[in-house]
């Protein structure tokens, strides 16, 4: 598959009706064997009350869904079903951050548009500079020379940062948490938003950046884009050429929630 097609494909299926009417269910059908016959990788952590998450959130809680008149918890046995009530942060997990996270007048989860949800991915390296400097923001430096390797990031792409934080997560939780930690540059980012024309970025880390102010992740919301964090398996993502599906609850004037994400390789 070529470099343009990932895009190609991504725009027919999230714009179909761009496609001759007469041939739209045919064009669907052809874009799903297509994206069936290929791999697809889940960038999503698994979840629980033992989850890593910042400390001023805390951890989540789980427990059996109960009859509110007799608080005994419904049983398969009993009721024929089961169910789980869940108490947690929406920035638990692997999630969504909408503009309205951090900007007042931004756009909550349940309005980001659909297309949204579907784009090219490029996965940015950081680990070839981690050894040097284990906390190093990827910088616009790096960015320009994964450029000269693989060309313009392109306009409309899902832009992931790989740190590989991510194989911490269930193995060594304590460190995950750890602060400072490899991340996002707030010159990168600008880059991507403004020259580039990026529609969204992710990163393995529970926060873009460790600067006092929070400078990129403010300037990522606040300039009308969503990120996805706490991302993994982005080490199993060529640099280029893939897609990525984003997925959240649609949850009314929601500020962040778990979200299930994967990519579909080229």
């Amino acid at each position: 598959m070529s470099a343009a097609a990932p895009r190609l494909l991504a725009l027919c299926l999230i714009s179909i009706i761009s496609c001759a009417p007469a041939r739209a269910d045919e064009s669907l059908a052809q874009a799903y064997q297509t994206i069936a016959s290929k791999q697809f990788v889940d960038l999503t952590h698994s979840f629980g009350p033992k989850t890593p998450v910042w400390s001023g959130f805390g951890q989540a809680r789980f427990s059996p869904a109960a009859d509110p008149a007799t608080r005994a918890p419904y049983t398969i046995e009993k009721d024929g079903f089961r169910a789980t009530f869940y108490e947690m942060v929406g920035q638990y997990g692997t999630h969504v951050d909408p503009p309205a996270h951090f900007a007042k007048d931004g756009i909550t989860m349940d309005q980001i548009p659909l297309k949204q949800m579907i784009l090219p991915l490029v996965v940015l390296d950081d680990t070839p500079y981690l050894a040097a400097d284990p906390n190093h923001a990827f910088s616009l430096a790096d960015l320009l020379a994964w450029e000269q390797k693989h060309g313009p990031v392109p306009k409309g792409a899902f832009a992931a940062l790989r740190t590989d934080m991510s194989k911490d997560w269930e193995s060594n939780p304590e460190r995950f948490k750890r602060t400072p930690f490899p991340g996002w540059s707030l010159e990168a980012v600008k880059f991507l938003v403004e020259q580039r024309g990026v529609t969204a970025i992710g990163h393995e880390s529970m926060d873009a950046d460790t600067t006092d102010k929070m400078e990129t992740e403010t300037y990522i919301l606040t300039s009308g884009h969503y990120q996805i964090e706490v991302m993994a398996n982005l080490d199993k993502v060529p640099a280029e050429g893939a897609l990525i599906i984003v997925t959240w609850p649609k949850v009314k004037e929601g500020l962040g929630f778990p979200a299930r994400a994967f990519a579909i390789l080229p």
